[in-house]
């Protein structure tokens, strides 16, 4: 596995020992924030595919604004038996 040091000094270093949590190393808590900063960049672009998803096909955008209505929590409406 690659590893890579990243020199941390300052200001930078003060505000983030700050915002650790006490019971994690500054390395753990970098790594955390850096992960989460990868998934919240991977959301936005998923969320802008699927935007361009939807405007491309705009019958599946009109299909979801029908399920939008539906009550999911009611149940099953029963079909008349034959």
């Amino acid at each position: 596995m690659k590893a890579t040091t990243i020199k941390l000094e300052g200001e930078l270093l003060k505000n983030l020992e700050a915002a650790k949590p006490p019971d994690r190393s500054l390395s753990a808590h970098v790594r955390s924030v850096l992960q989460k900063d990868l998934e919240r960049q991977r959301a936005r672009d998923a969320a802008a595919a699927f935007r361009a998803f939807l405007d491309a096909h705009p019958d599946e955008q009109m299909w979801l604004a029908e399920w939008d209505g539906v009550d999911l929590a009611a149940p099953p409406a029963r079909k008349p038996e034959a």
